[in-house]
C-alpha cells in the first residue's frame, strides 16, 4: 500500500497514518549532545564519533599459547616417519628433535633477548616473544623438558605466535559513530589504550501517570479506582529501551499542580512519558491543560492516529528548555503499545542510535485474525524461527488489549490499516520485541 493510499484511507477517518505521524514527532528531535566517558561509563551508550587505534595491538610480537618458543629450522622434520634397510620407510618409528631450553620468559618478561640455532626458551601465553623465534610448540607436543626438550611434532610455521599489530594497527577503524559500546568493544578500546570514548549519553526519562482515578499498587482497586500499572511498566520499557528512567508515579487532575509537576521535570529530564488523559472525555484533564501554550511553557499537540489500540498520542514540548514530552492513552496495552511505537523510537533518536524502530520480519501466519478496517493494528504473538529458514507468527489470546499476552509476547503482529482479515497461511509483517528470556 503506497503512502498516498494510506493518506487517503485515513482522511475518511479523520485520522493520521501512524508512519505520516511518526515521521513529523522525529523529524523534530536531535540526538542528545555528546559526552567524554570512561570506558566502563561508557558501556550501553551509542558512540558519537568514530574510534581509531592509537597504537597496535599487540602491541609488540607474542606466544600466543604456552609451550617452547624455537626457530621452525630447528624443528623440520619432527614427527615424520623414519627409515629402516629392513622396512624401508614404513618403519613406525618418529624422529623427535632436541632442543636446550635457555630460558623461561613469562607474561611480565620485559628484557629482549635472542634465540641461537638449537636452542629454545619455555614461554608462557602473552609473553613476548624471543628476537629470531618464529614459531611456539605446544607443551603437549613435547616431553615437556626443563634443560632440554624432545620436540614430538613441528608445527607449521607462525604456529603459536601473535605478531604486533596482527589483530589491528594504528590508525584502524575499531568502531563507527552509531555502535553501541558494548563489552567486548570495552575490552578492544581498553587494548588499544583507549580510556575515554565520546558517546550520546543515555536519554534521562520521567515517566508520569495522570489520572483522579489511579491509585498506588499494592491493594486490589475498589469501584471508581484503577491500580496504576502503567508508570511501573513504563519505567521498565524506558530502562529495557536504553534509558535511565525516573518513575514519579501519580499526578491528580489538578491543572496548576499538574503543569507544576511537569515543568519541575524537565530540570532532570531529557524525555517526559505521561500516560492517561489524551482523549476529548469530560476527565481527560492533561490534553486539555497541555494543549493550552503559555509563557515559557511550551505546548504538546494531540493526534488522532490510524493506530490500534489508543489512536490518541500527544507530543511536544514543555518548559523553558523545551523538553520534550510523549503523552500515551491510559488504558494498559494501549500505552505499551504506544510506547513501542512512539516513546521507544524518540528514546532511541535521543540516544543517537540507528535504527530507531524494532527489527521487523516476514512471517507465515498460523492463525487466522481479524482487524479493524483503517487502523493499524500491533498484536502481541509469539514468533518462532522456522527448521527450514523463516518465520511463524502466533497471535496471542485476547488481542491488544490484554496484559498477559503483551508479558508472553516476544514479538508484535502488525496488520496494516486496510487489512480486514488474514488468513492462517498468509505472510506478514511481525516485529521483533527480542526479550531476554
Amino acid at each position: 500500500m503506497t503512502a498516498t493510499a494510506d493518506r487517503e484511507a485515513a482522511a475518511s477517518n479523520e485520522l493520521m497514518p501512524l508512519a505520516e505521524y511518526l515521521g513529523s514527532v522525529l523529524r523534530r528531535l536531535r540526538a542528545l549532545p555528546p559526552l567524554d566517558l570512561d570506558l566502563t561509563q561508557a558501556h550501553g551508550n551509542v558512540l558519537a564519533a568514530d574510534v581509531v587505534a592509537p597504537h597496535p595491538f599487540p602491541a609488540f610480537d607474542q606466544a600466543a599459547i604456552d609451550g617452547y618458543a624455537a626457530r621452525w629450522e630447528d624443528l623440520a622434520g619432527a614427527g615424520r616417519i623414519g627409515s629402516h634397510p629392513s622396512f624401508g620407510q614404513f618403519e613406525n618409528t618418529a624422529r623427535t628433535v632436541r632442543l636446550n631450553v635457555v630460558g623461561d620468559m613469562g607474561a611480565a618478561h620485559w628484557r629482549p633477548v635472542r634465540i641461537t640455532p638449537g636452542t629454545c626458551f619455555s614461554v608462557a601465553a602473552g609473553a613476548p616473544l624471543p628476537i629470531g623465534a618464529d614459531v611456539v610448540v605446544p607443551v603437549h607436543w613435547t616431553d615437556q623438558g626443563m634443560a632440554a626438550v624432545e620436540i614430538l611434532h613441528a608445527p607449521k610455521r607462525g604456529s603459536g605466535v601473535r605478531r604486533a599489530g596482527e589483530e589491528f594497527a594504528v590508525g584502524q577503524l575499531l568502531a563507527a559513530a552509531g555502535s553501541y559500546v558494548a563489552p567486548p568493544m570495552v575490552a578492544v578500546f581498553a587494548a588499544a589504550g583507549i580510556g575515554h570514548v565520546l558517546v550520546r549519553p543515555s536519554p534521562r526519562v520521567v515517566v508520569v501517570a495522570t489520572g483522579d482515578e489511579l491509585v498506588d499498587v499494592g491493594r486490589p482497586s475498589q469501584p471508581g479506582q484503577v491500580v496504576d500499572a502503567n508508570s511501573h511498566a513504563l519505567t521498565a520499557a524506558a530502562v529495557e529501551a536504553g534509558a535511565m528512567a525516573y518513575r514519579i508515579g501519580i499526578c491528580d487532575d489538578d491543572p496548576e499542580g499538574l503543569r507544576g509537576l511537569l515543568e519541575d521535570q524537565t530540570l532532570r529530564a531529557d524525555l517526559i512519558i505521561t500516560t492517561g488523559g489524551t482523549g476529548t472525555g469530560p476527565g481527560d484533564m492533561l490534553r486539555r491543560v497541555l494543549s493550552r501554550p503559555g509563557p515559557s511553557r511550551g505546548t504538546v499537540e494531540f493526534t488522532d492516529v490510524a493506530l490500534c489500540p489508543g489512536t490518541a498520542l500527544g507530543f511536544g514540548t514543555v518548559g523553558g528548555e523545551e523538553v520534550p514530552v510523549v503523552c500515551l492513552p491510559g488504558e494498559p496495552g494501549a500505552a505499551l503499545i504506544g510506547f513501542e511505537v512512539l516513546a521507544r523510537p524518540v528514546i532511541q533518536l535521543l540516544a543517537g542510535a540507528e535504527p530507531v524502530f524494532r527489527p521487523g520480519v516476514k512471517a507465515h501466519l498460523l492463525e487466522t485474525v481479524s482487524s479493524p478496517g483503517g487502523l493499524r493494528e500491533f498484536r502481541p504473538a509469539h514468533v518462532a524461527e522456522r527448521r527450514g529458514g523463516g518465520y511463524t507468527v502466533q497471535p496471542l489470546a485476547g488481542g491488544p488489549y490484554t496484559l498477559s499476552g503483551l508479558a508472553e509476547a516476544n514479538g508484535l503482529l502488525v496488520l496494516g490499516e486496510r487489512v480486514t482479515t488474514a488468513a492462517a497461511g498468509s505472510t506478514v509483517d511481525v516485529l521483533l520485541l527480542d526479550r531476554r528470556r
